[in-house]
C-alpha cells in the first residue's frame, strides 16, 4: 500500500467513526414519551373497542383494545396531530406537543346523538320513511345558512334550487320551476299570507327575510286538502315565533343588505313580539360584480314583524304582517306604449297581514281559525326623454282569505276538515300620463273573483306497514262583474269574429267553474327502515300570470279565469322508495312522476298583453305534459353533511286550439317548455372543522333552457328581419357552477351574551360564463347572436352575523 493509498483509506475510516459517533449522539439526545389512554362513549361511559387512533394523519396508526386501550412511543417535544375516529360517532381531532409521558382519554360524541344539521325530509325523524305522504322536502335555516350564496345572501329560494325536482331558467329568473310547473302554478305563503312575487333585484334574490324564517316546507308531491287555487305546489314559509320571556336580537352586514331581527317580550310568559328588518341600499357596487350591471340602480327594503299572545292554556291567538319594497332601473330597450323614455324603472311592493286563533277543545280536537290578506302593487316608470315627466304604468293584485279547521286526533289516525273563501281583486292595468299632454291614460276594468272551497282529509296506519292518506277537496270559482264580455262568430277571438259585446253589472257572475279535488297517498313498510309510497293529487288554478317572457318580470299581469280562458286542471302520480340506515344518519331516495296539466297558457306570435283589454285575443290554452325521476342521497348528521341528487324531468307543452296556424304553436305538435331541463345534478357538502370554522361547496350542474332561433331572415328595404317558424328549436350551452362558503366563529364568545361570527363566500368559483339568454341584434343588412351573462366572473362576499341573547 502506498502513502496515497493510505491516506485515502485514513480519510475513509475517519468518516465512517464520524457518521457512527454522531449517529448515536443524535439518538442519545432524542428522548421518547409515551402516550396512551382509553377512548369512551360520551353518554354511557363504555370503553369503545376497534375505534381508529392516527398520529400524523395515518403515519402510525392503531386500533383499541377490547377496554378502548391505546398507546404510542412518541418523540418528545415534537408536534404531532392526533385523530381519533370511530364509526357512528364524532371524529376528534387535536394538534399535542407533549414533554413527559402522558395519559390522554378520549370521549366521542355519538353523531346520532346531535342536533341534526342538515335536514332534507320532513319535519321529523324518520318521517320520510314513516309518512304517506310523497315530494315534501324540507330545509333547516341553520343548514341553509351555512350554504354558498350570491353575495352573501341568504336566499331560501336558491336553497331550493339545490333539491331534486327545484330548477328556474337562470340566475335572475323571477321564481322556481317545480317539476314541470311554471312560476305562477306555485303558491307560496308566508304565515298563511300568498306572496305573488317572490323575488328581490328582478329575480336575483328571495323576498323572504332569512332572519325572520323558522323553517319552510316545499310540497311538490302530494299537497294535503288543506291547500288549492294553484297547479303545481305549495312552499309554506312560517315566521319564528317570538320569546316571551327574554328579549334577544341577530343580525348581519354584507355587500348586498343589512339586517336585524329583534325579540321583544311584552308580557311575560303571555304577550311577545318579533320584528325583523332588511335593507339594501348598495346599487352602485353592482357594476363591481359585472359588466351587465353598469347601468342599472337597486335597492329593496323588507320587514317582517309577528305577534304571539298565550290567551290561556287553550287559546293562543298570532298576527303577521309583511313589507316589500324595491326598485330597479335599467336601460330602455325600445319604447314601451309608445313612449320616449330616458330609462326603465320597476317599482313595486308587497303589504301582507295574517292572523291565527287556535283553540284547544280537548287533548285530540282543535279548531283553527285564520285570516289572510295580500296587496301586490307593481309599477312600471318611464321618465320621459327631454321634459323629465314620469310616465307610469301600474296593475295589482289584491287577495282576501278566511279559513278554518278542525283537527281530530285519534289512535291510529288524523282527520282535518275545513273550508276557506278567497276574493280577488285584479287591476290588469292603468297608465299615468303625469303631466304629459302627448300621452293618453288608460284605465282597465278590474277583474273580481271570489273562490270557494271545502275539503276534508284523513291519515290512518291500517297495520304496522301500511298507512292510507286520503282527501277530497271542492273548490268552486266565480268570475264576478262589472265586465264587458266580447261575443266571437270565430274560435280565433279577433277583431275581424267579433260581433256583439255584453256588459255584466257589479257582482254578476260572468263565468263559474269548479270541481273535486282528490288527494291520495299510500306508504308500505318493506322494513323499519324503508318504505315504499304511491301518491295521487288533482288541482285546480283559477289565477295565472300573463306574459310572453321566459321568466315572468314584475310588471307581468295577472289575469282571472272567464269566459274564454279556463281554469288549469293538474293531475300528478307519484311513486317512491325510501331507505334510512341506522342512527338516521344516511337517507336515499328514488321519485317519479307523471304530470297532466290541461287549459296551460301560452301566447300567440307577437302577443302584447301591455294595457290590453281583451287579452284573450292574444291567448291560446292547450296541455302539459310533464314527468321525471328524481334521485337522492343525504347525510344528515356529523362532521362532514350533505346532500346529491340527480334528476331526469321533461315538460312538454301542446297548444292546438284548431286547424288554423293562429290557433297553434309549432303547428299543434309537442315542444319543449321554456324551463325544460332533462339533466340537473346537485351536491352539497358542509365539513364542520370543529369549534373555529366550517366549510360548504354547492356544485350544480343542468342542461341548458330551451330558446327560439330563427329559421332564416327577409331583405326588406335594405334591412334584414329574422324569419322565426317554430318556437323553441334551439337550447342553450349547458349551465354549471361551484361555490364555495367559509364560516369562521370565535369560540371563546360561546358564553357570552354577543357572538358574531364572519362568512367569506366565492359564487362560481372557476367563473363559468353561463348564458342567461341568447338574443339577436339587427344593424342594416347584418343579424347578430349576442350572449347575455349574469354572473360571468368569481363573485367574492363578505359578511358579519351577530346574535345577543
Amino acid at each position: 500500500m502506498n502513502h496515497t493509498q493510505l491516506i485515502r483509506s485514513m480519510k475513509l475510516i475517519f468518516t465512517l467513526l464520524f457518521t457512527v459517533c454522531t449517529l448515536v449522539t443524535s439518538h442519545a439526545q432524542r428522548i421518547n414519551i409515551l402516550l396512551s389512554g382509553i377512548v369512551i362513549d360520551s353518554v354511557s361511559q363504555k370503553p369503545l373497542p376497534g375505534a381508529t387512533v392516527q398520529l400524523n394523519f395515518g403515519q402510525l396508526e392503531n386500533k383499541t383494545s377490547e377496554t378502548g386501550f391505546y398507546k404510542f412511543v412518541v418523540p418528545a417535544g415534537e408536534e404531532i396531530s392526533f385523530t381519533v375516529k370511530f364509526v357512528g360517532y364524532r371524529t376528534f381531532r387535536r394538534t399535542l406537543s407533549l414533554e413527559n409521558d402522558t395519559e390522554l382519554n378520549i370521549t366521542l360524541n355519538e353523531v346520532s346523538n346531535e342536533l341534526e344539521e342538515v335536514i332534507v325530509s320532513t319535519k321529523s325523524s324518520g318521517n320520510n320513511i314513516s309518512r304517506p305522504i310523497l315530494g315534501v322536502s324540507s330545509l333547516n335555516i341553520k343548514t341553509l345558512k351555512k350554504l354558498p350564496t350570491a353575495l352573501g345572501e341568504v336566499d331560501i329560494l336558491r336553497g331550493l334550487q339545490m333539491l331534486p325536482g327545484v330548477s328556474s331558467v337562470g340566475e335572475a329568473a323571477n321564481g322556481v320551476n317545480i317539476r314541470g310547473g311554471t312560476t305562477d302554478q306555485n303558491l307560496m305563503l308566508l304565515d298563511g299570507a300568498p306572496i305573488f312575487n317572490p323575488t328581490h333585484m328582478f329575480g336575483l334574490f328571495s323576498a323572504f327575510p332569512s332572519e325572520a324564517v323558522s323553517g319552510f316546507d316545499l310540497y311538490k308531491g302530494n299537497v294535503p286538502a288543506r291547500f288549492g287555487g294553484r297547479a303545481a305546489a305549495v312552499l309554506e314559509v312560517t315566521m319564528k315565533q317570538p320569546s316571551l320571556d327574554k328579549f334577544s336580537m341577530e343580525g348581519g352586514i354584507s355587500i348586498v343588505s343589512n339586517r336585524l331581527k329583534m325579540d321583544i317580550p311584552l308580557i311575560e310568559n303571555k304577550l311577545g313580539i318579533m320584528i325583523s328588518g332588511r335593507g339594501a341600499f348598495n346599487s352602485f357596487l353592482l357594476p363591481l360584480v359585472s359588466q351587465q350591471f353598469d347601468n342599472i340602480r337597486a335597492n329593496f327594503g323588507d320587514a317582517a314583524s309577528k305577534l304571539f299572545w298565550r290567551i290561556n292554556n287553550k287559546n293562543t291567538f298570532s298576527a303577521s304582517a309583511y313589507y316589500s319594497k324595491d326598485f330597479f332601473q335599467t336601460e330602455l330597450l325600445g319604447t314601451i306604449a309608445d313612449i320616449n323614455a330616458t330609462s326603465t324603472q320597476f317599482d313595486y311592493q308587497t303589504i301582507n297581514f295574517s292572523g291565527q286563533w287556535f283553540r284547544a277543545i280537548n287533548n285530540n280536537v282543535n279548531l283553527q281559525t285564520s285570516f289572510a290578506t295580500s296587496d301586490y302593487v307593481p309599477r312600471l316608470v318611464l321618465p320621459e326623454l327631454n321634459t323629465g315627466n314620469k310616465v307610469s304604468i301600474s296593475s295589482g293584485v289584491d287577495f282576501r282569505q278566511i279559513k278554518s279547521n278542525l283537527n281530530i286526533l285519534k289512535e291510529n289516525q288524523k282527520i282535518e276538515m275545513g273550508a276557506d273563501v278567497t276574493y280577488y281583486t285584479i287591476n290588469p292595468g292603468e297608465l299615468n300620463p303625469g303631466l304629459s299632454q302627448s300621452v293618453t291614460p288608460v284605465v282597465l276594468s278590474k277583474e273580481k273573483g271570489l273562490e270557494l272551497g271545502i275539503f276534508i282529509e284523513n291519515e290512518a296506519d291500517i297495520n304496522d306497514k301500511l298507512t292510507v292518506s286520503g282527501g277530497i277537496r271542492y273548490s268552486h270559482f266565480l268570475n264576478l262583474g262589472p265586465a264587458d264580455v266580447r261575443i266571437y262568430d270565430s274560435p280565433i277571438r279577433d277583431e275581424l269574429g267579433l260581433v256583439d259585446t255584453v256588459s255584466f253589472s257589479n257582482n254578476q257572475v260572468v263565468a263559474n267553474y269548479g270541481g273535486f279535488e282528490p288527494r291520495f297517498g299510500l306508504r308500505y313498510s318493506l322494513t323499519p327502515r324503508s318504505s315504499i309510497k304511491f301518491g295521487y293529487n288533482l288541482m285546480r288554478q283559477y289565477i295565472q300570470v300573463v306574459s310572453n317572457t321566459t321568466t315572468p318580470i314584475p310588471t307581468a299581469r295577472w289575469k282571472t279565469s272567464d269566459r274564454y280562458i279556463k281554469p288549469q286542471v293538474s293531475s300528478l302520480i307519484t311513486a317512491g322508495y325510501f331507505q334510512q340506515l341506522p342512527g338516521n344518519i344516511y337517507e336515499y331516495s328514488v321519485e317519479a312522476y307523471y304530470r297532466s296539466t290541461k287549459n296551460i297558457i301560452d301566447y300567440r306570435p307577437g302577443a302584447d298583453f301591455l294595457l290590453q283589454q281583451f287579452p284573450e285575443s292574444e291567448l291560446l290554452q292547450g296541455l302539459n305534459r310533464s314527468y321525471g325521476l328524481e334521485l337522492m342521497a343525504s347525510k344528515k348528521k356529523g362532521e362532514v353533511t350533505g346532500w346529491v341528487n340527480y334528476t331526469y324531468s321533461r315538460s312538454l307543452n301542446q297548444i292546438n286550439e284548431g286547424n288554423s296556424l293562429q290557433q297553434q304553436v309549432n303547428f299543434g305538435n309537442f315542444y319543449a317548455a321554456n324551463y325544460d331541463r332533462p339533466h340537473t345534478f346537485n351536491s352539497s357538502v358542509v365539513i364542520n372543522q370543529g369549534k373555529y370554522h366550517d366549510f360548504s361547496f354547492n356544485f350544480t350542474y343542468s342542461t341548458g333552457r330551451p330558446f327560439t332561433t330563427p329559421q332564416g331572415a327577409i331583405l326588406f328595404q335594405d334591412q334584414v328581419f329574422p324569419f322565426y317558424d317554430v318556437r323553441n328549436n334551439a337550447r342553450l350551452p349547458d349551465y354549471h357552477r361551484l361555490d364555495f362558503a367559509w364560516n369562521i366563529y370565535n369560540p371563546s364568545m360561546k358564553d357570552r351574551r354577543f357572538k358574531g361570527n364572519w362568512t367569506f363566500t366565492i359564487y362560481n368559483i372557476y367563473g363559468r360564463k353561463n348564458a342567461y339568454s341568447i338574443f339577436l341584434r339587427t344593424e342594416g343588412t347584418k343579424v347578430t347572436a349576442n350572449r347575455l351573462t349574469i354572473f360571468g366572473a368569481p363573485m367574492p362576499s363578505l359578511s358579519y352575523n351577530f346574535t345577543f341573547d
